[in-house]
């Protein structure tokens, strides 16, 4: 398959095993490059928090064959008095990365990561801070995580608290006796294609040199992510959210805001009703990654709906030939 190689301002989008041949560079978000003729694919970008490009072929085989559970979180808060919190994502990938892999077989990360795992915002508190600042007029604000939002029709007649829905977290500014806050969802990036399994099984045997180069096809599933999930959650959280007064705050990282279509944006938090907080990746240092804040947006409602499931719908043409195509043939 071809890489689909563009760079208006939208980032770089890819599609399984590449290699570029309409542009003699290709840059992909956060400064990489896949040069002509290198294959490129989606691979383990971080692992249990380090820094997968950097580690030895000892140190790979190590964490791939450690049970996840046994690993600790560095993102988690670990609670006073207790020890860190341990990896609950089989496998302990925290983001995908692309990675190349010239015809001498030397492989390489090209770009900065994609975050799969929710877990990977909460990385010394950034987010919570932010989010604080800019809404809440605290840089400490308390963390309340699951608070449940949507009950059923029964539990609420019943006053059950049980819900069917949870905000992910909601952040407060207690000061003075008030209760200001606002809440806040994460979201990850799903990704399309075979199972992380199939790099494990490299990963496990590992001799080196370098890294392995990811074992076959996948790719961030921006539009799963969006549309299929974030969409969904905001159409039923905001609108009651945005009567009562309050703001909702999304956290997504830039190659995911990249792939998402325009939207109209506010400039006041005073007028909108969500305000995404994007997150990039700073250059890697001592085997790690770290989050910084990259930009805030302000928006609607119906205008982060019309961001989400953006897209130019193809021609009647080209859609009846799909069918004309599928139809069996005598």
């Amino acid at each position: 398959m071809l890489m689909a190689c563009r760079n208006s301002g939208k980032g770089v989008r890819s599609k399984g095993d590449s290699s570029c041949v309409s542009e003699r560079n290709a840059l992909f978000a956060g400064g990489g490059r896949v040069r002509c003729g290198m294959a490129s694919r989606y691979g383990t970008g971080e692992l249990y928090g380090f820094d997968f490009s950097a580690l030895s072929a000892a140190r790979i085989r190590d964490l791939s064959s450690a049970p996840y559970k046994s690993q600790a979180c560095p993102f988690k808060p670990a609670p006073a008095g207790k020890s860190a919190p341990r990896c609950n994502k089989k496998g302990g990938v925290c983001s995908l990365r692309q990675f190349s892999q010239d015809e001498h077989g030397r492989v390489e990360g090209a770009g900065e990561p994609v975050i799969t795992c929710p877990s990977r915002f909460l990385e010394g508190s950034l987010v919570a801070q932010w989010v604080g600042e800019a809404l809440l007029g605290t840089a400490s604000p308390l963390v309340i995580s699951e608070l449940p939002f949507l009950m059923g029709e029964i539990q609420a007649e019943e006053g059950n608290e049980d819900a069917v829905g949870k905000i992910d977290e909601v952040l407060v500014n207690a000061d003075g006796g008030g209760l200001r806050w606002c809440a806040l969802e994460f979201q990850a990036v799903y990704f399309s294609g075979m199972s992380m399994e199939n790099d494990f099984k490299v990963m496990r045997e590992w001799t080196g040199p370098s890294v392995p180069f990811p074992a076959v096809q996948r790719r961030p599933d921006f539009r799963s992510s969006g549309p299929k999930r974030l969409m969904p959650q905001l159409q039923i959280k905001v609108p009651t959210i945005s009567r009562w007064g309050k703001k909702m705050a999304v956290v997504i990282d830039r190659a995911f805001w990249e792939s998402l279509g325009d939207m109209r944006e506010g400039k006041e938090v005073s007028n909108c009703e969500i305000v995404w907080f994007v997150v990039a990746f700073a250059p890697a240092r001592d085997g790690r990654f770290s989050l910084r804040r990259h930009e805030t947006h302000f928006t609607t409602l119906v205008n982060a709906v019309e961001g989400l499931t953006g897209g130019t719908p193809m021609s009647l043409e080209r859609f009846e030939k799909q069918i004309r195509d599928r139809l069996p043939h005598s």
